[in-house]
């Protein structure tokens, strides 16, 4: 069984926290590990189970390389969509992939929370061994409350082993028909959750859905690796139709089967599923970072940088990062969406990114910005390097305050310590380079009539950045 981690999703419903640069399932919302490696690590002790593969965005990669490489996890491969797509070309890639084609494929999203870990292992188990029968087996969630924000699978009445024949996939429903549902007790909530084998599920796409598999045989067959970065052929991606597993092969499938789940299950779509999850105080409060909460009940709380004080406060959503601030009643967190879809039509760089951005090199963080200078506090992991580049609109001084730089300006090179300095012109190609075995921290000042992050010229770039 090889598991395949989803990571496309770009969390939007968790902003300002969760960006499109920076999505939740990169985030540690519910432990000190972020959700991919938690789905991860939730698997430990699974028998035959092999690497596994991760798809996500071209944009995450390092991202999900080093969360894996950080928990030992050894990928297989790491694919790389150049656009979403949704999930039943991403899983089609996974089982493209794959040199032995009875494989057992478990799909898993990167950014689910489930507590009951045995219980959803045993669940794994079982799954793995319908689907060696050519089932294509989901996973339906025993729903605790009549939810309208998640699809539900109807069963029938027909039971195999554990699992049951799927009768139906249907759509959020609105309160009164969520509760028929529940009440029937023939209804899950659907989890996203599968397990297949990898020839199976490309037969029924053969079948149901023959432009896509088309669409991503080719992408796949023209694809580079890259150590473990599988990169596809962008142009025959992008005409591959984007749908999710459901619609294009559950829906239409006679081999589909539904395993009850009872594993406290939760999808964190929204702030006030993940205040569902959380540990709370006395009165209700999930409290993250500095926050001092006085006469204030059921609210979810996070400091990312000031002190945030409350008073009298119920029932409510207060988050605040280094460059953003979201308030909002709990039942009114599924319009955070909107929020961010304000903010791209704006162009506002708050929907994508935060005030410190990640690279593989480390990160940078902007401390302070004005019309024609910015500064920047830049931490350079060891042995890590930024591209060779130049800049047309901006010169920069650097001054290093902890570590040691080996910089690149024109044809001079130069060592730095701790408390020394050096200036880029204009238009003069360098590069900054950390030779030690302890990051490097330095203070960028930028000053010039354009201080965009587009206003680079890369030479080369060991991380193969355009």
């Amino acid at each position: 069984m090889i598991p395949v981690i989803l990571s496309g999703g770009s969390g939007t419903r968790l902003w300002p926290l969760s960006r499109g640069v920076y999505p939740k399932q990169f985030l540690p919302l519910v432990s000190a590990k972020t959700m991919v490696q938690e789905t991860v690590l939730r698997l430990d002790g699974i028998d035959k189970l092999q690497a596994p593969i991760a798809i996500c965005n071209e944009e995450h990669r390092f991202m999900m390389a080093e969360q894996l490489w950080e928990i030992d996890a050894k990928p297989e491969a790491i694919i790389l969509e150049p656009a979403g797509r949704n999930t039943a070309p991403a899983v089609a890639l996974a089982a493209l992939s794959e040199k032995n084609p009875d494989d057992i494929l478990l799909v898993l999203p990167a950014d689910h929370v489930i507590d009951n870990i045995p219980a959803f292992q045993q669940a794994v188990v079982k799954a793995g061994e319908l689907a060696e029968q050519d089932y294509l087996v989901t996973f339906g969630i025993v729903p605790t409350a009549a939810e309208t924000g998640y699809g539900y699978i109807k069963r029938s009445a027909e039971k195999i082993s554990v699992a049951f024949k799927v009768a139906e996939f249907v759509e959020k429903p609105d309160a009164d028909v969520a509760q028929a549902y529940v009440n029937s007790g023939e209804y899950y909530w659907n989890s996203g959750m599968f397990a297949f084998k990898a020839s199976r599920y490309l037969q029924e796409l053969e079948k149901f859905s023959p432009e896509m598999l088309a669409a991503c045989r080719l992408s796949y067959s023209g694809a580079q690796t890259d150590v473990d970065f599988v990169r596809l052929n962008k142009d025959a991606f992008m005409q591959c139709p984007s749908d999710s597993i459901d619609y294009a092969v559950m829906e239409k499938t006679d081999k589909a089967v539904v395993i009850p789940l009872d594993a406290d299950w939760s999808d964190v779509g929204s702030w006030s599923a993940l205040w569902e999850v959380r540990e709370k105080d006395d009165f209700g409060n999930a409290l993250t970072g500095d926050v001092i909460a006085l006469d204030t009940q059921n609210s979810f709380i996070h400091s990312g940088n000031k002190l945030v004080a409350a008073i009298g406060v119920q029932n409510m959503i207060i988050i605040e990062t280094d460059d953003a601030v979201m308030i909002a009643p709990k039942d009114r967190v599924q319009d955070v969406k909107k929020i961010v879809a304000r903010l791209k039509s704006e162009q506002r760089a708050e929907a994508d990114l935060h005030r410190k951005v990640y690279r593989p090199w480390g990160h940078y963080d902007s401390v302070d910005n004005g019309e024609r200078h910015k500064t920047k506090r830049i931490v350079v992991k060891p042995g890590a390097k930024l591209s060779v580049q130049k800049h047309h609109h901006r010169a920069e001084h650097w001054v290093v305050v902890k570590g040691t730089a080996l910089v690149s300006r024109g044809e001079k090179t130069m060592l730095l310590s701790e408390n020394e300095s050096t200036y880029i012109p204009l238009g003069v190609i360098h590069s900054l380079e950390n030779p030690g075995v302890i990051p490097l921290e330095i203070i960028e000042v930028q000053s010039g009539s354009y201080l965009g992050e587009d206003d680079i010229v890369r030479y080369a770039d060991k991380y193969d950045r355009t």
